[in-house]
């Protein structure tokens, strides 16, 4: 197969061609080893190349020769976003201050992608300590969006997301504590996962603060490539005390023949760019044609509840004491994301009470709405990606921070529902536009049910970016 071909290839499909012998994994990691080498200069996603690649590529080619029994990735490259421990690899999270540093041990995601047989080729960039929705740091610089290098891929996994887009890695381990995974995948156009809080352990990321937020999820250009590594990383790991429930429970399963049932809207807090609102009536739109059951929803709490603000209010004070212990002698070494950390005042008691009220609230309007329903369908993002720079968005003549992006994401880290993005719609200016697939808790399988319905019926699915 040519490796035009290979490095569009997805990760499934990379696995069947190797298992049956008609491409060997040298060919494949090469093919995404030289996709790097002739599209990184321009994008910046990768930021580290795995020492052994292509050693690990030739002892997975001799497994396969020998008739040994074969993992469901063998072979198969992925990259990591680099607040991920890799063992032996650099991982210096976006900031001078941990440049150089090389753990010895592998986060247990990355332990399971490679025990699935999966190799690791390379690292890939995020804002500095894994904290902005920019994927910009001083260290190893700032990611451009592949469908527009004038664009960010968003953040915190914009390098993983951009690598991914951009045919240089199948698959990959991004990570999301408001919108991390799902933005920026929706920013290039893939697909993104937070699975349900604690599903996947997040043993071997940095900042472990705020664990009761982060989710270590996988990102890929297919749902099923989405699908299969969450059921390669999904379970208790030993350590990670929010990973309690066994890999093989989901309550999306059962007995029931009855038709999966789909709510919609469009109404969150704060602005929506009409492009992103008929993306989403599009999508309903379809999965109705094609049989499924569709209905407009409201759900007022989500017009009403800042969840950006909620979400600030509930966990900056212990991300910024440790930031601020880690930059101590350092300060010229901190970006301007973590400088603006420092500026944020103190929150109240009252106000982390309230917050906590809401999130309560939240949880048990969820937990209502999924008594009738199989899965959300909502934005992702209330406007494509925008320039470099961070400024201010306009929408329909008012301007609104960058950073209610995350307006639609944040309110599904608060509860802790699964949530995943793939995307369905482009911008005028040429950009994806995505949308975002909500399920119960522990029931990923609804999710993955409306994901992999709306992708056949995607009217820009396999659509990739000229690099």
């Amino acid at each position: 197969m040519q490796q035009e071909k290979l490095h569009y290839t997805d990760a499934t499909k990379l696995a069947e061609l190797i298992r049956t012998k008609q491409v060997s994994p040298v060919e494949v990691i090469t093919a995404h080893l030289d996709r790097i080498e002739a599209v990184n200069p321009r994008v910046n996603a990768i930021v580290t190349l795995a020492t052994g690649a292509l050693e690990a590529a030739k002892n997975a080619e001799a497994a396969v020769m020998s008739g040994e029994e074969l993992g469901p990735l063998h072979g198969v490259p992925f990259t990591v976003k680099d607040s991920i421990d890799t063992a032996g690899v650099l991982t210096q999270r976006g900031s001078p201050i941990f440049k150089d540093h090389v753990p010895d041990t592998d986060a247990i995601a990355v332990a399971r992608i490679k025990a699935a047989g999966g190799i690791l080729i390379a690292k890939t960039n995020l804002p500095e300590f894994a904290y902005s929705v920019e994927s910009d740091n001083l260290l190893t610089g700032r990611t451009n969006n592949p469908w527009n290098l004038d664009y960010t891929p968003g953040g915190s996994s914009g390098g993983e997301s951009a690598a991914i887009a951009a045919g240089m890695s199948p698959l990959g381990l991004g990570s999301d504590v408001s919108i991390s995974t799902r933005g920026p995948a929706a920013h290039v156009g893939i697909v993104g996962l937070k699975a349900t809080h604690g599903r996947v352990p997040a043993t071997g990321h940095w900042p472990r603060v705020p664990r009761r937020f982060w989710h270590i999820g996988p990102m890929a250009r297919s749902v099923r490539d989405v699908a299969l590594a969450y059921s390669l990383l999904a379970g208790p790991d030993g350590a990670d005390g929010f990973a309690s429930i066994a890999s093989g429970v989901d309550t999306g399963l059962g007995p029931w023949t009855r038709p999966l049932r789909v709510g919609w809207l469009t109404d969150f807090f704060g602005p929506l760019d009409p492009e992103v609102a008929a993306t989403v009536k599009e999508a309903a739109k379809a999965l109705a044609g094609a049989g499924v059951q569709v209905e407009e929803v409201k759900l007022p709490i989500l017009k009403e509840t800042d969840g950006v603000s909620i979400f600030w209010q509930l966990q900056q004070m212990e991300t910024r004491s440790v930031f601020e212990k880690v930059t101590a002698g350092h300060e010229d070494k901190v970006f301007r994301h973590v400088k603006a950390i420092f500026g944020t005042p103190d929150t109240s008691i009252k106000d982390f009470v309230a917050g906590e009220e809401v999130q309560e609230q939240l949880r048990d309007t969820f937990a209502e709405y999924f008594r009738n329903y199989d899965v959300l369908l909502c934005p992702v993002t209330p406007f494509p990606a925008t320039k470099h720079g961070l400024d201010d968005v306009v929408i329909e003549g008012k301007a609104y921070s960058p950073f209610q992006v995350m307006n639609a994401t944040s309110i599904f880290s608060l509860t802790g529902n699964p949530a995943m993005t793939l995307r369905f719609g482009t911008s005028k200016n040429g950009l994806p536009i995505g949308v975002q697939i909500v399920s119960s808790w522990n029931a990923e399988s609804k999710m993955f049910d409306a994901a992999s319905r709306l992708e056949e019926l995607s009217p820009v699915r396999n659509l990739h970016p000229s690099l």
